[in-house]
């Protein structure tokens, strides 16, 4: 455990009221976006849903041509609603309901809407009911000035009972203007849910958030982010389509009663957007015409990679299509090795048809949210070759269903990411991204027949080939002349470039003894999963082996599953090692107060036997901010460091960049850092899934100046011994107790007396003789902490003490080394 000190310091008292920095504790969350993306052009509404939204004040939306503003603040629901909740919603919506049945003409009185127990006043007058609530309502906004999130005035009761809060939620924004379908989905959501829903902290609170698409808006995927008083959320998925759109209205199962006129069949292309609660069947009826080539492409897990506490870690989605009479026609619960499901039919005869969609072990909540696009869409099922040499002009042959054009020009300048995405623009319509990999190494293709030793490819080192598992138990083989003590690497992009083949390498001699194989190589931090953030099964092989003797040696490659196809396209690297590495930071949205630190975390995703140090150092950042402790040490995977901002608040957020230099080979050499956020799969892995910006929000103004430390450059401790840090801060007349704390520490080390001297502060670092290993670099994150009273209603909650953080200060490097 680490060891804390009682700390008299005023520089650190007065930052008390803001805080110093991002703090782990109650950082801001959204857990979803209902619906999750809109159409070009178009003006609506969207929910968030998260924790610690209260106060939210502004929605960020990535790129050009998307503006977000914020509507309002719903506090959590629960799924036990007040006797006086319920009897107040059920008025408002008997009314609403009544008043649209009257003006949609439809005959006799308004059947009665689920979840309606009240009876029916007088046409055109009030109830009772009403009328009291509404006196109540006003009589409450005078005498009680305590006000709910959104700032409604509460009802009042007698002493000693709680006060009357009418429900909020989103789905009651503009409760008078809804349309029946609408009135009667509220009802469903808020009355009648199949299951009681699984409530999650994470997801309880929401925000209803206005979206503006500019009509010339860049189609695909964007990140949402809110500002709130605690800093920035974590960003979220939010899509620009160019499809019309709609959203599902509850009760949409097949076996659901439906008293109102029928709706008439959608018509194609469309969207659809929904989510499904806990045992929901979703079901949308549309229009389709023989000979048409459909594709529905389910989004679900796309948009949310990964769920907490969710087995598998997301919304397994399931489509089912049926025809006229009932009779399932298509199914699939995924594509491939992708979760998100896509169906493929051509339709047989003209008629109405139906789309299902659940989850596939019938779970749901909020966040199981889905986007599905319906129609003749352009889909690249298979691509050949998946990649090619950087500056070589490449085109790749496609096929799928309803393209146009039967080759992808390919983008291979040199200075972009080594993996890029592209996509085939057909119209108003966009293809499926297909991924590829550019690099610097002489390619060639596979030629068959390669399926043995005897028949075995010569090629030359080194070299990326590019070649398919053509059919089902295929096996390819390539040759090449090596020489005692070489080492040779063969590795695979196949699964990293969303092709189906599960690789399985073996590297044999002449004789055909095999020197080494690999089926899955993953790179991992402890338990991180770091080189792929959406892929859970890294079925790419990678082996490194020395060679014993001259001669001739073979790389078999194979599908460890003995599928194949035409779809299962590869590049394979063979050659000497070439030490390289990737980076990833997160989290990917940092909140700090002006002039105070916030932790990061940079994670070195090391290649071919690559150690040495990395230095990470801020690229064109705005005026203010500085990196401390920016040094991956040799060896390291991962290192904390800190973000301290400017002096001054800002007004908005900042899009910061980090990249990392190393020297290779007696070159240096640069990598982007890729943000990301540190996710948690199904209780127990953590990915880190990339995101598209680092944003950084200035949240407020730190009072008292920065600290900073004196000297500077590494502390070095001798194990076994202490070294003392010293802080610069300015003179108070005010003090305050705080407490120092190491962050996460590492293993023997610890924080030891801290005092006051007379240009700061100063405290000793410990290496335990024991546990501390000499040679061992690292950063240290002190963090700072007070105690709060507990501000409850009754006296002992009043005088109760909480333990409340500050925030860090700006790391320190140091080092282990010998006395």
């Amino acid at each position: 455990m680490p060891v804390s000190k009682p700390l008299m310091l005023a520089a650190i008292a007065l930052c008390v009221a803001n805080g110093w920095g991002q703090s782990n504790e109650r950082r801001p969350h959204i857990g979803y976006l209902y619906p999750a993306g809109g159409q070009q052009g178009a003006v609506f509404q969207i929910t968030a849903g998260g924790q610690y939204l209260r106060g939210v004040t502004n929605a960020y939306v990535s790129g050009e041509g998307v503006r977000a503003r914020v509507i309002q603040y719903y506090p959590p629901v629960g799924n036990n609603i007040q006797k006086e909740q319920r009897e107040e919603l059920q008025e408002r919506l008997r009314e609403a309901w009544e008043k649209r049945w009257a003006e949609s003409g439809g005959d006799g009185p308004a059947p009665a809407l689920p979840g309606i127990r009240l009876g029916n006043p007088r046409p055109g007058q009030p109830s009772a009911a009403t009328q009291k609530s509404a006196t109540d309502r006003n009589s409450a906004a005078k005498k009680d000035d305590v006000t709910t999130g959104t700032g409604r005035a509460t009802g009042v009761k007698p002493a000693g009972t709680a006060p009357f809060r009418p429900i909020e939620h989103p789905l009651l924004y503009d409760l008078e203007n809804k349309s029946l379908r609408e009135l009667r989905h509220l009802a469903y959501e808020i009355f009648f849910p199949r299951q009681k829903k699984q409530l999650n902290p994470q997801i309880a609170e929401s925000a209803l958030i206005e979206i503006t698409m500019d009509p010339g808006a860049a189609p695909g995927d964007r990140e949402l982010r809110l500002g709130t008083p605690l800093g920035l959320t974590n960003p979220m998925v939010f899509q620009v389509g160019t499809l019309p759109e709609t959203r599902e209205l509850e009760p949409n199962d097949p076996k659901a009663p439906d008293f109102l006129p029928r709706e008439p069949p959608l018509d194609l292309p469309i969207l659809l957007n929904g989510q499904i609660m806990p045992g929901d069947v979703d079901r949308f009826r549309f229009r389709a015409k023989k000979g048409q080539h459909l594709v529905i492409r389910a989004q679900a897990r796309w948009l949310i990679p990964y769920l907490a506490d969710a087995v598998p870690g997301w919304f397994q989605a399931t489509l089912a299509l049926y025809d006229a009479g009932g009779k399932e026609a298509a199914f699939d619960d995924d594509y491939g090795f992708d979760p998100d499901p896509v169906l493929f039919y051509r339709i047989p005869d003209d008629g109405e048809y139906e789309l299902e969609i659940r989850d596939s072990i019938y779970r749901g909540r909020e966040d199981f949210v889905y986007r599905v696009a319906v129609g003749e869409q352009p889909f690249i099922t298979e691509m050949f070759p998946l990649g090619g040499r950087t500056g070589v002009t490449t085109v790749a042959s496609i096929a799928g269903w309803n393209l146009s054009k039967a080759q992808l020009p390919l983008d291979t300048q040199p200075g972009g990411d080594c993996i890029r995405q592209t996509a085939l623009r057909q119209g108003k319509w966009i293809s499926n991204c297909v991924a590829y990999a550019v690099d610097t190494l002489p390619e060639c293709d596979e030629t068959e027949p390669n399926d043995s030793a005897g028949k075995a490819q010569a090629i030359s080192l080194p070299r990326i080939v590019n070649g398919r598992i053509a059919r089902p138990g295929d096996v390819d083989v390539f040759q090449f002349k090596g020489r005692a003590g070489e080492e040779v690497v063969a590795e695979v992009f196949a699964r990293r470039l969303r092709s189906p083949l599960d690789s399985v390498l073996r590297l044999a001699d002449a004789s055909g003894r095999v020197l080494e194989w690999n089926d899955d190589c993953e790179q991992k931090d402890g338990q991180l999963r770091t080189e792929a953030g959406l892929l859970t099964h890294q079925a790419d092989s990678y082996l490194r082996a020395r060679l014993p003797k001259d001669g001739l040696f073979r790389v078999h490659l194979a599908d460890a599953q003995h599928h194949g196809g035409q779809a299962y396209a590869y590049r394979l690297r063979i050659g000497a090692p070439r030490p390289d590495f990737a980076l990833r930071v997160s989290p990917s949205s940092i909140s700090m107060p002006a002039g105070r630190a916030a932790p990061v975390c940079v994670h070195a995703l090391r290649k071919d036997g690559f150690k040495g140090e990395i230095e990470i150092v801020l690229k064109d950042a705005p005026a203010g901010f500085a990196l401390n402790g920016g040094r991956i040490p040799d060896g390291r995977d991962s290192v904390r460091m800190t973000l301290t901002a400017p002096r001054e608040p800002l007004d908005q957020p900042v899009v910061l960049r980090l990249k990392g230099r190393a020297r290779i080979g007696g070159q240096t050499v640069s990598r982007p850092v890729i943000p990301s956020e540190d996710m948690m799969q199904a209780f127990l892995y953590r990915h880190l899934a990339p995101s598209r910006e680092l944003m950084a929000a200035v949240i407020g103004r730190g009072r008292g100046a920065p600290l900073e430390m004196a000297g500077g450059g590494s502390i070095r401790i001798p194990v076994g011994g202490t070294a003392q840090v010293r802080i610069k801060t300015p003179r108070f007349s005010r003090l305050a107790e705080i407490e120092l704390e190491l962050s996460e520490p590492p293993e023997g080390v610890t924080l030891q007396e801290v005092e006051i001297v007379p240009d700061g502060l100063a405290f000793l670092l410990k290496a335990d003789g024991d546990a501390a290993k000499v040679g061992f670099a690292d950063n240290l994150i002190v963090e700072a902490f007070t105690e709060s009273a507990g501000g409850g209603r009754n006296d002992n909650a009043a005088n109760r003490k909480r333990r409340v953080s500050l925030g860090v200060l700006p790391a320190i490097p140091f080092e282990i080394v010998r006395e």
